[in-house]
Order: C-alpha cells, then sequence, then structure tokens
C-alpha cells in the first residue's frame, strides 16, 4: 500500500544540515561545469554531456527534468501492475494449479528478494558513474524482461524473468537519488510526496489496465509493459540529462569491488551517522506496517464486511487515489508550515489511528474514516526521504537511495510472512489483532521521533560525518 522509493520506497523528508544541498541550476542546459568545480577524471562521466536542466524558480517549480523523471516512475509503476491481474491464470496455464499460490508468493518473494540484494548496487553505481546511464540499462533490462515473460514457454523461465524484473525494478533508488541531485531542502519533501504519488497511480492504473488485455490475451499485458518500458527508455534517453553534483576524486571513482555493492555495505556505512540512523528504524518499521493491507486486504475484507472481488478492488482502487492525492499536494503544503518532522510525526499519528480504526471497523461507515486516516498517513513517507537525504552527503544519494528501497524490500519478503501468520493465529478469536500489531510497530520508533524532533544533533560538525563511502578503510 505504501511506495517505496519506494521507493523506494519507495515512495520512497526532513532538513538536516549535514551536507550543503544542491542549490538551483540554470533554467537552460549548460556546458561542462568549469575546471575545479569536477575533479579531475569527471570529463568521463555523463555529466559533461548533458548536465542538468535547473528547477524552475520557487519551491514548488516544475522543470524539464522532474517532469521526466515523474513520468519515468509513473510508466515503471504501471508496467509493474499490468501483470498482476494474469499471473494466476498464466501459472495455471503452466499446469500449477495445485501449487498455484505456492508459485506466486515464491514469485512475488524471488521480485522483493532481487530488489533488496539489487537495489544499493544499483544506487552506489549510480553515485560512481551517473544516475543516467544507470537508469537507462535498468530501463532497457526491464523491456527485455517483459518481453521474455510474454513468450516464456516453461516456468523456469517466468521465474527468470521475475529475478530479472527484480533487479531492474530496483531503479527506483535511481530515481529518488536524481530528485534529490535537482533540489535544494526546501523542495524535497514536496517533490517527494509527487515521487510517490506518481509511482501510486501507476500501481492503482495499471492492474485495470492489466485486467482488461487479459481478458482479450492473457500475455497481451506482457507485451503492453514492454511496450511501456521500452517507451520509458526512449523519453529518457532523448531528453533525462545527467544531473550535475558533486564527484568523488577519481582515483576513488574506480570500478566498486563487490563488497561495496553488497546490499549490507551501504546499510552499515550510513547507519553509522546518527541523525540518519533513527530514519531507517523508524523506514523500516513504516515499511512493515505498510505490509497489513497490502497482505490482507483482500481477505479482512471478505471476513468481515462479505466484500466481493469487485468490493476489494474498489476499495484498494479508491485507497490508491486518495494515498496519491495526500502525497501529490498535502505533503508540501504540511512540511512548509509544519516543517518536515512535524510532517512526519502527523503521518506516523495518522497512520496508526487508521490501523486501530480498520481493528474496530464493523460497517463500511465506520470503516471510511479509517481509509482516510490510513491515506493521509501518506504525507510521512514524502516527509522520511527528504528528511534522510539531507542528513546524507551529496556524493552518497544513491547509495541512501538504495539502502531504503532495499528495506522496504525487506519488509516486501517478511511482512506477509509474519501477518499472514498472525492473522491466522487470531482469526478464531478476533480479526483485529493484525492491525494492533501494525500500529504497534511504530512503539519502538517513540524514542527516534522525539529525537527527530528535537533536530540534528550536531549539524555544525556534518562535514565529519558526510565523509564519502570511497573513503571508509578497506573501500
Amino acid at each position: 500500500m505504501r511506495t517505496p522509493i519506494q521507493s523506494p520506497a519507495a515512495a520512497p523528508a526532513e532538513p538536516a544540515g549535514s551536507a550543503s544541498p544542491a542549490g538551483p541550476m540554470p533554467a537552460e542546459p549548460t556546458p561542462a561545469p568549469a575546471a575545479g568545480r569536477d575533479p579531475p577524471g569527471a570529463e568521463a562521466t555523463a555529466t559533461t554531456r548533458s548536465p542538468a536542466p535547473a528547477p524552475a524558480p520557487g519551491a514548488s517549480g516544475l522543470n524539464l527534468a522532474l517532469v521526466l523523471i515523474l513520468a519515468t516512475v509513473a510508466l515503471d509503476a504501471i508496467g509493474i501492475g499490468l501483470i498482476a491481474p494474469v499471473l494466476p491464470q498464466l501459472l495455471d496455464a503452466f499446469g500449477v494449479h495445485a501449487n498455484l499460490a505456492l508459485h506466486a508468493g515464491a514469485l512475488t518473494a524471488l521480485y522483493a528478494l532481487m530488489q533488496f540484494v539489487c537495489a544499493p548496487a544499483l544506487g552506489a553505481l549510480s553515485d560512481r558513474f551517473g544516475r543516467r546511464p544507470v537508469l537507462l540499462c535498468s530501463l532497457f533490462g526491464s523491456a527485455l524482461d517483459y518481453l521474455l515473460m510474454a513468450c516464456a514457454p516453461w516456468l523456469s523461465l517466468l521465474y527468470l524473468g521475475r529475478a530479472i524484473a527484480g533487479v531492474s525494478g530496483a531503479s527506483g533508488s535511481v530515481a529518488g537519488a536524481y530528485i534529490a541531485d535537482i533540489s535544494d531542502e526546501s523542495q524535497r519533501a514536496r517533490r517527494y510526496g509527487w515521487l510517490g504519488a506518481s509511482f501510486g497511480l501507476g500501481l492503482v492504473a495499471g492492474p485495470v489496465i492489466g485486467g482488461l488485455l487479459g481478458a482479450v490475451w492473457l500475455r497481451a499485458p506482457f507485451l503492453a509493459a514492454a511496450a511501456l518500458a521500452t517507451l520509458n527508455f526512449a523519453l529518457a534517453w532523448l531528453a533525462l540529462p545527467e544531473p550535475r553534483r558533486p564527484r568523488a576524486p577519481a582515483p576513488q571513482r574506480a570500478r566498486p569491488s563487490l563488497r561495496e555493492l553488497a546490499p549490507w555495505h551501504s546499510l552499515r556505512e550510513l547507519g553509522r551517522l546518527p541523525d540518519l540512523a533513527p530514519l531507517l528504524w523508524l523506514y523500516l518499521a513504516m515499511q512493515l506496517a505498510g505490509q497489513v493491507p497490502g497482505t490482507l486486504w483482500a481477505i479482512y475484507g471478505h471476513d468481515r464486511f462479505g466484500w466481493n472481488p469487485t468490493a476489494v478492488g474498489l476499495s484498494l482502487a479508491a485507497f490508491g487515489i486518495i494515498h496519491s492525492l495526500f502525497q501529490a499536494f498535502a505533503t508540501g503544503r504540511i512540511s512548509d508550515r509544519f516543517g518536515p518532522s512535524r510532517t512526519l510525526l502527523g503521518g506516523v499519528i495518522s497512520d496508526v489511528l487508521g490501523y486501530l480504526a480498520f481493528a474496530f471497523a464493523r460497517s463500511v461507515a465506520t470503516l471510511a474514516p479509517g481509509l482516510l486516516l490510513a491515506a493521509g498517513g501518506g504525507i510521512g513517507g514524502p516527509a522520511l526521504l527528504a528528511m534522510s537525504s539531507e542528513r546524507t552527503d551529496e556524493a552518497r544519494q544513491g547509495a541512501l537511495q538504495g539502502v531504503l528501497a532495499s528495506l522496504a524490500s525487506l519488509a516486501a519478503v517478511i511482512g506477509p510472512l509474519l501477518f499472514g501468520a498472525i492473522y491466522v493465529a487470531g482469526a478464531g478469536h478476533w480479526d483485529g489483532w493484525v492491525w494492533v500489531v501494525g500500529a504497534a510497530l511504530y512503539l519502538p520508533c517513540v524514542p527516534a521521533l522525539r529525537k527527530l524532533l528535537r533536530g540534528p544533533a550536531n549539524a555544525s560538525a556534518a562535514p565529519a560525518d558526510a565523509a564519502p563511502i570511497e573513503a571508509a578503510p578497506g573501500a
């Protein structure tokens, strides 16, 4: 139900003085940066070929680069959602009806596992070699993957396709880093809200289109997803520039070691930053809580309210749209007025109240306020992303977004198993326990929230904390 950029979510916000923010850039593409702005060797990067256009004046201004990255994320989400309605029927066509649920769960877990492993690597590679080349490779891989799945004659190739999809789908971490590169501190919460809304609306539209296409031909959604991925790639190739950002010195930008690309490497390095560690734990709790409705909404709606699949689908679509509207239009306004930390706190409180409303709701009338509260909780995610970005130096934005996407994927692996077991254990007595547990996940984060409300612990000493990952001993 949440977007990790989700990105990201890991859709994927708070000012912190750990690094100087990316300032406004010119409104039109300019020649390569002057000597001394980038270190020796930076001329080999994509930056010198196509510098990023600047954000438009004003904290909320749109610009070409931002529009293109939002379109890229939306099209990617539509491509993911397109195949969801037909995946069970496709598995059935391979003759695995007796173990349909097992294979569906395995394919879902495989996708999340590959994102967990690969998102930090893509983020770190984008820090080294640029956002644009990594994003282009990922989008090209997505197009090939969907074509493979459309033509796969064997179940083993379908598994291979989902593994490749997990790798290429980790591009959300690069998109999140791109937003940080072209935004200053006052813009990030608002723009991460737009990013989450773009992904969420894509996930709402994708299954609808996929269901309609799947009624014509079972593999048509895969071909449509391949076409969208190709369009995505073409947009990025033709018009998406490489953003200007601080570069590591040339000797440190050599080919990264396998150890640096491991998911735990960036997590360990970034977790050492005292102002960032509480946000990482809070993000993990937020993503885990988001797995409750994502896993059990259909079962909960059927068991408690007698909903049929149409009612479940309509309720999910309504939630997704309202959630995206909150992210797109409320996050920036609330953050501008109250600050990102209070915006994050408000999102957490709204989420908790929404889950408790789900636990005790006995009719659609009493469920509706819970839907609004849980959707309103969507303002917390973009605020947290912006806070995390501002507490990380500019040379490690890709690594940060990779870690966040990896944590979201880890939650997607653990959450369905954990909450499914809790629901089964409590269903014989009361089916609301799983929502109470989801709300209670935020309790261990109360000390972190209190610390965040007090502000960064040592903003003036940020440069000492902001040493590039590449400079770590043994890196």
